[in-house]
């Protein structure tokens, strides 16, 4: 599925600015999360693919806050 920038953002209740400015090029790659379709202006976001990763990253990133500053991995 192909989002707009605000379609996006009211999915993952984000500004569509912070998707625009901090998310698009870091986290977000062209080509994978996003296409330029018909090497227009226009960004459309694969929903499906960003999905995957958000769910995969809930699975991979599980760490615990130890009191000294450190993180326990389960």
């Amino acid at each position: 599925t192909y989002l707009t920038t605000e379609e996006l953002s009211s999915k993952i209740k984000d500004d569509p600015r912070t998707i625009r400015q901090s998310l698009k090029d870091s986290v977000l790659i062209g080509g994978k999360h996003y296409i330029r379709p018909f090497g227009g202006l226009k960004i459309l976001y694969i929903w499906e693919v960003i999905e995957q990763e958000m769910l995969e990253g809930l699975n991979s990133n599980f760490a615990i806050p130890l009191a000294n500053g450190g993180v326990s991995h389960g």
